[in-house]
């Protein structure tokens, strides 16, 4: 399997590559050259499969003969061992027709430990394969970064670097990020929102001098393999609710949209989905985007769901490429709009492409508050913000049909402010992060200016 890049002016790289770069040359992301595809057929027989065999059925296309088979087996194995559920995305049914699934079992208690375990265990071994140490750099809105702290905590050859939003994220995602007592794990405050961290990420990225000297890398959903593992569970329940036989619809609390385009990716290689809902708070730009083509940046809005407090999507890239026919030329140009003009428009064409598959709906606070409020009151069921956010938008958008499986993303107890605001109860955090609050944080606050960042590698990196 080759990758290219969707601005067209990168050369193909192998999936190794890609997982190492993160980040195209031309500024660009990865993508297959191809796609792999099953037949309805083939997606039944997986029926059986459990999450880690069906992980290994999904990935072996996208990794072609860089790992044997017993070598991503036992990186799948080793990458979801500290999950709490057997199941690892375990379903939980609310109607006839309504499903959540849990993708929030893992060791920092949010979606993003399903791809950021495997990445850690990726990296890991190439590394070692390759005899070479790595820098990674990562920008946050609060789940990315603890997930990553976890995953790459004590690893000799990588360092971690993660910039995440001073005050913009909840006080437990800060603590996950902030008290890891590994030697590799650098923790900076930015003084701004995560759209100011995420742009000092990729202009370093595209620093040659700088990206060389300390052989950096990106974790954010930038890196295609981040995408590649989201996959799994998108057919995983897909299978448990009736697919391929039923018709499936997706909703997902989106900010970065790399969650949901993991959807996409599902539906293009085979699985059969019906509509993808882009759930998203009061920073609505994909909502706006989806009625009329134009993509234009505000300024971000504090809401009670702060990892999607985001108004540059950066995956929405990824989408625009194929559902433009992969016009990299377009894509060039409509990035360098955003880049100068903080907006772009697209054509008819493809924006109707992308209206078959996907619906979009932003939800408000009081519109939060009220579904956090509703599901405990009928459910006696706890559920975070941005969890919030995704069941009220997908519950009013009319599906015709089918069965419908909202993304529960987080556990509420990283967002205790928000529950107890909505329903004067107090979420109580698992033992195995309870002790988060007895340890001493460890970070440092920086200017939103890209060369002080650059500053504290200089002093603080070993190269």
């Amino acid at each position: 399997m080759k990758y290219i890049s969707t601005r067209g002016q990168s050369n193909s790289l192998n999936f190794e590559d890609v997982l190492m770069k993160g980040l195209a040359g031309d500024r660009g992301l990865f993508l297959p050259e191809i796609w792999p595809e099953f037949s309805l057929e083939k997606i039944s027989n997986f029926m059986t499969m459990s999450y880690n065999e069906l992980a290994q059925e999904l990935m072996a296309p996208f990794i072609g003969d860089l790992l044997t088979s017993n070598e991503l087996k036992d990186i799948i194995k080793k990458s979801y061992s500290s999950f709490s559920s057997s199941e690892i995305t375990p379903l939980t049914q609310l109607s006839k027709n309504d499903f959540l699934l849990e993708l929030f079992h893992g060791p920092t208690l949010a979606f993003k430990d399903c791809a950021m375990q495997l990445l850690g265990s990726l990296f890991e071994h190439f590394l070692k394969r390759r005899g070479e140490k790595i820098t990674i750099i990562c920008a946050t809105s609060g789940d990315t970064g603890a997930a990553a702290v976890e995953a790459f905590k004590n690893k000799n050859l990588i360092d971690l670097v993660v910039l995440f939003p001073k005050g913009r994220i909840s006080e437990v995602q800060q603590r996950q990020i902030t008290t890891s007592d590994s030697a590799n794990i650098h923790s900076l405050a930015i003084e701004g929102n995560f759209d100011d961290c995420q742009l000092i990420v990729k202009n370093l990225l595209n620093s040659d001098d700088f990206c060389n000297k300390y052989n950096l890398s990106a974790v954010n959903s930038i890196n295609w393999v981040r995408v590649m593992a989201q996959v799994v569970y998108y057919f995983y329940a897909a299978l448990k609710v009736g697919s391929p036989e039923e018709k499936i619809n997706f909703t997902v609390p989106t900010g970065n949209f790399g969650d949901i385009f993991a959807g996409f990716v599902a539906f293009k290689m085979g699985l059969p989905v019906e509509t993808l809902c882009i759930a998203t708070n009061s920073n609505d730009a994909l909502e706006r985007f989806l009625k009329k083509g134009e993509y234009r940046v505000e300024d971000v809005k504090t809401t009670l769901s702060p990892s999607m407090d985001i108004q540059i999507a950066s995956n929405l890239e990824r989408l625009l490429f194929e559902c433009s026919e992969r016009d990299s030329k377009m894509i060039r140009d409509i990035m360098s709009d955003l880049s100068y003009e903080k907006k772009f428009n697209i054509d008819l064409k493809t924006l109707n492409k992308i209206k078959d598959l996907f619906v979009a709906k932003s939800v408000d606070e009081e519109s939060t508050k009220k579904t956090i409020r509703y599901y405990w009151s009928n459910y006696k069921k706890l559920i975070d913000p941005h969890t919030a956010v995704g069941l009220s938008a997908g519950r009013s958008i009319p599906f015709l049909d089918g069965k419908n499986i909202f993304l529960a993303t987080a556990h509420p107890s990283k967002f205790p402010a928000a529950v107890k605001s909505s329903i004067g109860i107090v979420p109580e955090l698992p033992l195995n992060i309870k002790n988060i609050f007895e340890k001493k944080q460890v970070f440092t606050s920086l200017e939103n200016i890209e060369e002080v960042v650059k500053e504290y590698f200089h002093k603080n990196i070993n190269n």
